[in-house]
Formats: structure tokens, sequence, C-alpha cells
């Protein structure tokens, strides 16, 4: 484990990035903006881009993905050797640009003309060979993603099958809750409630979104999430059961939702009521924001530190790029703010 001084000057440091972080009372700075252009000369007052706006869009996406994950880095970096759950935090980026890469690849053939997805260099801490792009088994070859091997008909289709995206995500949260587990209780004591809460909302909001945009029936949704047992409050739990006692209820009625225990996550009922699985995603991840936040300076001196830290980077990312894509549209901050449920 991270010896007192690496723990202390990674604590020092990150403090230092969340307080040039647009979080918290800064996330103001960011209500009054109207164009994409002014975004970036905020964010990069000194490296911001003279491009269209269509070009600037994807271009700015791209920096600020790489100012969030360069950020923690930078502070994992801290460590000589840092634990398996740091690692596997930083690498959602590269579960997400696989992601990315299937879809890409989806359908057969790449068009000569279609660019390079832009993904993030992750440095010592990637395994996925994207120079070999598009060329996706010796991309993953020699990586624990070698089991898609076996799905490259379902690869090949025309959108890589549901299954697959949720095969990798079973397969990220599962060894990220390993790796949690192995740290000493003093080191996960917070981190481990927020990733319970994590999981649970995560299940929760993939069932919905399966039911409402793809019309799945319960039994079809129950094989795509992610059912993790865990010790809550001293007693066993699957972190699938909330979004497993979703699955009955009807779409269309607000009342039917009454009892159930992320009911406070649903959209208001202002008449002709539909569950809206974005409004779930988006005060869900608020939740998550705040408990991380709350928590970041709680015990300086465990890994929960560096847990809330990348994980309100990460919340941060999403704002921001967010924002790019509503600038992107036409549509003022305080508007996308609204549609995030973010106070600005």
């Amino acid at each position: 484990m991270p010896g007192a001084g690496e723990r202390a000057f990674a604590y020092a440091k990150a403090c230092g990035i969340m307080g040039k972080s647009f979080v918290g009372k800064r996330v103001s700075h960011l209500g009054n903006i109207t164009r994409l252009s002014e975004l970036d000369r905020l964010v990069f007052p000194d490296t911001s881009r003279d491009l269209p706006e269509k070009e600037l869009l994807v271009d700015l996406e791209g920096r600020l993905i790489k100012r969030a994950a360069d950020a923690i880095i930078a502070i994992v970096d801290s460590f000589r050797k840092p634990p398996e759950l740091l690692s596997l935090l930083i690498r959602s980026y590269e579960y997400a640009d696989l992601k990315t890469a299937l879809n890409a690849v989806s359908g057969g053939e790449i068009p000569a003309e279609q660019a390079k997805p832009g993904f993030t260099d992750l440095g010592r801490f990637s395994t996925i060979n994207f120079a070999a792009w598009p060329n996706i088994p010796a991309m993953i070859k020699g990586t624990e993603f070698e089991f898609l091997l076996n799905r490259q008909g379902e690869m090949d289709k025309e959108k890589p099958g549901i299954s697959i995206q949720a095969e990798l995500d079973r397969h990220y949260y599962e060894s990220l809750w390993k790796s949690l587990k192995k740290l000493p209780a003093g080191d996960r004591r917070v981190s481990e409630r927020i990733l319970a809460e994590e999981i649970s909302l995560r299940n929760a909001v993939w069932a919905l979104r399966l039911r409402t945009y793809y019309r799945m029936q319960a039994d079809e949704v129950r094989s795509h999430l992610i059912d993790i047992n865990a010790a809550i409050q001293g007693k066993a739990v699957s972190l699938a059961a909330d979004a497993f006692d979703s699955l009955d209820r009807v779409l269309d009625n607000r009342q039917a939702w009454k009892g159930w225990k992320r009911s406070e996550f649903l959209n208001p009922d202002m008449g002709e009521w539909k569950l809206d699985p974005r409004y779930f995603q988006n005060t869900a991840s608020q939740y998550l924001y705040r408990l991380a936040r709350r928590s970041f300076r709680s015990n300086p001196a465990s890994l929960d530190t560096v847990f809330c830290f990348i994980k309100i980077k990460q919340f941060e990312e999403d704002i921001l790029t967010s924002s790019a894509e509503g600038l992107g549209l036409g549509m003022a901050s305080r508007e996308i703010f609204g549609m995030l449920g973010v106070e600005s």
C-alpha cells in the first residue's frame, strides 16, 4: 500500500487541481456562456483554438476529455505502485474508447474517409493497442478483452450488440469491485459506499433505457445487468436489486413507482407522465457527484480521497462536454444546465 508521504503529496496535489476545477461555486463561471469559443477560452485560456464552430466542437470535446484524464493520471502517478483500483478507474477511458472503436467498425469495412476516433492516451495505464486501429483483434490481442474475439460475428453487425456493451460494463464493474475489496477497510469506507451506489444506479438506468428505448421484456433486461453481491450494513444484497424491482412497473404511470427505492430520481408528474431515463440518469449523476464532493476531504490520509477526486473530475468532464455539445446546437449554458439538473 502507498506510504504516508505519497498519500500526503497526492492529496495536496488533488486540492490544487480542485481549486481550478469547474465544480462547486466555480460552476457559475459557465452560466453566462453563449458560444463554443467562449467556453474554449474559459477552460483553456492559454491554448484556445481559432476554428470554425463545427470543427471546434470535435476538437474541444477531445481536449476536455484529455484534460480530465491528464489530471487524474497526475494524481495516480504520485504513487510508485498505484493500487489496482486507481489504475482501473483511469482505465474507464480505455473501456469507453473500446466501445467507440466497436461502434466505428460495425457493419464491415471502414470507409477510407472515416477518421480515426480520438482515443485517450493513458500512458503506462493503457493495455489496448489503439495504434492497430481499425484491426480490433490486433488491438485487443494479449489483453483482458480477448474474450470479445469469440463474439466477432456480433461485433460485425450494423451496430455492436447491446449484449457486448453490457458485458463490457459487467466486466469493468466486477473488476472494480474485486479490486476495491482488496484494500484495507480504512482505505475504502467511502469508496465502497459510492461505488455500490454507482453500480446500483447504473443498473437502474440501464434497465429503464432498455425498457423505454428498446422495448425489452423483464427477463431479457435481467440478463444485461451487473448482479454483484455486496455486504451493505451487515446484510448481503444484490447491487441489481433496485433495477430488478423496477422491471414490472409500468412506464406511463407515476403512481406505479410509489415505494420504489430510487423513485426520488424519477421525473416529476406534470400530467400525462412518462418515465424519462435521461432525467433519471442526470439526477442520479448529481447525487453521486454530491456524495464524492462531500467526502473528498473527510479522510485525507486514505485512498478514499483519490477515489472521490477521480469521480469529481469525471463529473466535471461530463458537465463541460455536455455544455460544448449544447452550445454547438445553439443552446445557452443556463438552458443546458437546466436539462442536466445542474445549478449554475
